[in-house]
């Protein structure tokens, strides 16, 4: 069983998300017959003004869920004094293990336990008023719990720092590149994308013109949706010994372009947005909403828990032969182990990739 190590208090999804994912795995059991579980913990005040923080009174019981959650569990607050936790593909047996290990031999909790598997009515109860959201991702800062920040005291001052050395640095480079995209094709020079950065929030993502002005993105939303769901078959560019899960020729992309991407220069102009604080150099790379609406679960720990980076793990290791699942799992590793060091590694090993023109074109 494949198993998520990340803080608990970091594990939590807003309510509307879980919500709608509530929906997704009903319907999903009642399609395909798969198990669903879930199971309910309800904190009983000892006193009406008892204001203790609901997380320190579940933290001491809740320690068997640090290692046991798989990246597929969901879990949320749904009330002041109500946490759910999610368990697809888990039947009534498997939820009795995991609520055995909660509990832990314990005769007084600080919360009672209700479980049910599907069709249990405790389902019905949730839903019912709870619609499914137009947009799962439409998410505010007021529903999100203010889980710990993935980083380190020092990373602020290294993609300031850093930011501004590469600016400098590369400048000539920033220079002709921007010239030779006005040059070669009508259109601005910057290309800005709305783009989903930590915790849900959007914000204006920087990068050279590779493009074409004005083209259809319908080309992309089928290739990352085919992506995202596993269907790498149909959209492997390489061979079974070399797979490459990446558009390798893309009829939108200018000859410039083609240069740009495989040098990764087009990507220069994000560290106008790690000056603005928006990305950092080391990261999660920021999904579409589009992108980001075919997402899993535990898909979302990219978007939530971190700030989105120029460069990463999956840059630097996995690249374009990794599936989405595995990027995902590399984006995980990183948070789980952020820190000066492992930051300062990537970014050697990211000179060294873009030394080796390992991009697509």
């Amino acid at each position: 069983m494949s198993t998520n190590t990340m803080p608990l208090r970091s594990r939590f999804l807003p309510k509307s998300y879980f919500l709608d994912l509530l929906h997704r795995e009903k319907y999903r059991s009642d399609r395909w017959n798969t198990p669903l579980s879930i199971a309910m913990f309800r904190r009983h005040r000892e006193e009406e003004n008892d204001s203790t923080n609901l997380m320190e009174s579940f933290s001491k019981f809740f320690y068997p869920l640090e290692n046991g959650i798989r990246e597929t569990d969901a879990l949320a607050y749904l009330g002041e004094d109500l946490i759910a936790l999610l368990l697809p593909d888990t039947d009534n047996e498997g939820m009795k293990t995991l609520i055995k290990k909660v509990v832990n031999g314990h005769t007084k909790l600080p919360f009672t336990v209700a479980t049910g598997t599907y069709p249990d009515q405790i389902f019905q109860q949730i839903l019912v008023g709870n619609q499914p959201s137009k947009n799962a991702l439409d998410l505010s800062s007021d529903q999100l719990l203010e889980s710990d920040p993935v980083g380190y005291p020092l990373k602020r001052t290294l993609d300031i720092v850093g930011a501004t050395i590469a600016l400098l640095l590369f400048s000539p480079i920033i220079l002709l590149t921007a010239l030779a995209v006005k040059i070669t094709s009508p259109g601005p020079i910057i290309f800005k994308q709305d783009r989903l950065g930590q915790k849900g929030r959007t914000f204006s993502f920087y990068k050279f013109r590779s493009m074409k002005n004005n083209n259809d993105n319908q080309i992309h939303r089928e290739y990352v949706t085919q992506l995202i769901q596993g269907d790498l078959a149909k959209i492997n560019q390489g061979d079974s010994e070399k797979p490459l899960y990446k558009m390798k020729t893309d009829p939108r992309v200018t000859w410039v372009g083609r240069i740009i991407r495989k040098t990764s220069i087009d990507e220069l102009p994000q560290l106008f947005n790690v000056l603005k604080g928006e990305m950092s150099l080391v990261g999660p790379r920021p999904p579409l909403r589009y992108e980001a609406d075919h997402y899993q679960s535990w898909h979302l720990r990219r978007i939530l828990d971190a700030k989105p980076g120029i460069t990463g793990l999956w840059q630097v290791e996995g690249r374009s032969r990794t599936t989405f699942d595995e990027m995902v799992r590399l984006d995980i590793r990183y948070m789980r182990n952020c820190s000066l060091s492992l930051d300062l590694k990537i970014l050697l090993k990211t000179f060294k990739v873009v030394l080796q023109c390992d991009g697509v074109g």
